[in-house]
């Protein structure tokens, strides 16, 4: 998970990096993915480093994945499907779908992490 991790972090960097620059904006919150995804980032590489750290590393980077699901969500979803295809509601739109596919995939691993170490216990 930490190298889906640090992939999802490196999506968000470029993505706000390219809609910064693709756009011409001057407005800082174009770089709101990028700002999301370095911590996302550095949760990754701490759970591929540290084993004793892995469990905390992706619960946080989750965590950050819900904060992108739901503001990207909240402030974009609603402007494009009211036809709005501005570059903000757009690339708002884009982090929401694409953190809600990262949650997604953490939740299916966390939930076959537990059922692994059920398992492992009662072989015990």
């Amino acid at each position: 998970m930490g190298k889906l991790t640090i992939g999802y972090g490196l999506i968000l960097v470029v993505m706000g990096i390219g809609w910064f620059i693709g756009t011409g904006s001057k407005s800082v919150t174009a770089l709101i993915p990028t700002f999301l995804g370095i911590p996302v980032i550095l949760c990754g590489i701490l759970a591929e480093m540290k084993e004793s750290l892995k469990m905390h590393a992706m619960h946080v980077a989750v965590l950050l994945g819900l904060i992108g699901l739901a503001g990207g969500g909240a402030m974009g979803i609603p402007k494009v499907l009211k036809g709005n295809t501005d570059a903000a509601p757009l690339e708002q739109s884009a982090l929401a779908v694409i953190s809600a596919i990262f949650v997604a995939l953490c939740v299916k691993s966390f939930i076959d992490a537990r059922r692994r170490r059920k398992a492992r216990e009662a072989s015990e």
